[in-house]
């Protein structure tokens, strides 16, 4: 409905993938809505949600640029001043290595109302399909969260947290930059990495290995997170009885389509 007060923009966090981790307050906010504005990586299923809604694909994945971030910002605006009901919704959550901060500026120059709506991180759902903890009281007391992409000016080491888990978003196809970064902080050759490829996702695939092996991983699907560090250690026989009850986990679920 139109109206000559702005509308409210929601920057929602869509979760990493399964339409089941979407949070109730993301689905009633896409139900409502009258624009959705949605990254590459929302599947369909939660897509669904939004019935009643105009939807437009802003996403810009893999180098592939179909629409500026001036663009979103622009159109987001645009939106909410002829008084609609805007979802700007982001894959994971929509303050961890997105461009939110960007939108929230340009919201706030506009004077349009937003709100943010958290959304599950893929690091939790990495942690989450590998069930191990991203803290263990025995190995790991703190968490470093980084991207592979970098902020200009930004310090390309990661930051020295002894003990800490690293947690990589987006840590390219290559991942002889992460480890080579990983070996100048002095960590050791057998420390646990696990690479997960579209965690939470029907297809998603994980990869198990060390920090001395690690550069030598064959590329996976994107999006891809690494996790690293001694809370991520785990027996073998654990290992093989994950992958088994997580086979059998997918078999028995209805697969929901992926996102083109």
């Amino acid at each position: 409905m139109t109206g000559t007060s702005p509308g409210t923009v929601y920057l929602v966090g869509a979760g990493p993938g399964d339409p089941e981790l979407l949070t109730l307050k993301a689905a009633r906010l896409l139900g409502a809505a009258d624009v959705v504005l949605h990254d590459d990586l929302v599947p369909p299923a939660i897509l669904g949600h939004a019935a009643s809604a105009i939807v437009i694909n802003v996403g810009k994945r893999c180098g592939r640029k179909n629409i500026s971030q001036e663009q979103i910002d622009a159109m987001m605006v645009d939106y909410a001043r002829r008084g609609l009901s805007v979802v700007r919704l982001k894959s994971g959550d929509p303050l961890v290595f997105g461009r939110a901060g960007e939108e929230m500026d340009a919201l706030r120059a506009a004077g349009i109302p937003f709100e943010v709506v958290p959304g599950i991180t893929a690091a939790f759902a990495a942690a989450a399909a590998l069930r191990r903890p991203l803290t263990d009281r025995r190995t790991a007391s703190s968490i470093s969260f980084s991207s592979g992409h970098h902020a200009p000016g930004s310090s390309l080491e990661p930051a020295s947290l002894a003990g800490a888990t690293r947690v990589v978003y987006m840590p390219g196809r290559d991942l002889s930059s992460t480890a080579a970064q990983l070996r100048r902080e002095g960590l050791p050759a057998d420390l646990p990495c696990v690479v997960v490829s579209r965690a939470a996702q029907p297809d998603q695939q994980i990869v198990r290995t060390t920090l001395a092996q690690l550069d030598g991983i064959a590329p996976l699907p994107a999006p891809s997170i690494l996790l690293a560090g001694e809370a991520m250690r785990e027996a073998q026989a654990d290992a093989l009885a994950e992958l088994t009850d997580f086979a059998l986990h997918q078999a028995e679920e209805q697969p929901y389509p992926s996102a083109l």
